[in-house]
């Protein structure tokens, strides 16, 4: 386990709420500091940091791998901020993405032309992690002359039928 300092600041903080329950039960402070000692660590990795998990949307990233994005799609989210944030497909041609990514699932949607382009290839990313998330998120790479100009990562909300 890795003990940084966010760790160490919310393990406090349920050692008070654990302390502050634990003094309206008995008033003696050597066991009040030895039964919230003994419950912290239980109330944190079982009530805590569960419900924090459940609430939050913090995923972890990962660095682009091929082999999981094709055996894995429904955790490609994980490896979508490498490939915006650092253009990673930019300047590649259609053929070369498609080696890497497999066939584009959808065309985007092109106003100009009033149809879905074969310019602008959509691969689902998946749903990160969370309750209560109902977006689903998508990645749209947008090329020019068989070559990927953009990459864009957007949310588009599950429709059930």
């Amino acid at each position: 386990m890795v003990i940084t300092p966010l760790f160490v600041i919310l393990l406090l903080l349920v050692f008070i709420l654990v302390w502050s329950f634990v003094k309206t039960i008995d008033k003696r402070k050597w066991l009040n500091f030895l039964v919230s000692i003994v419950l912290t660590p239980v109330v944190y990795f079982y009530i805590f940091y569960p419900l924090l998990n459940i609430f939050s949307s913090f995923h972890h990233d990962k660095y682009f791998d091929a082999t999981a994005w094709k055996e894995k799609p429904a955790l490609r989210f994980e490896m979508s901020n490498q490939i915006v944030e650092y253009n990673f497909f930019k300047g590649k041609t259609k053929t070369q993405v498609q080696e890497t990514l497999g066939t584009s699932e959808w065309y985007g949607w092109d106003d100009s032309i009033k149809e879905n382009s074969p310019d602008k290839w959509n691969y689902n990313l998946g749903f990160k992690p969370g309750a209560f998330n109902n977006q689903q998120e998508c990645l749209e790479l947008i090329f020019v002359s068989d070559t990927v100009v953009k990459s864009i990562q957007y949310q588009m909300e599950k429709k059930d039928y």
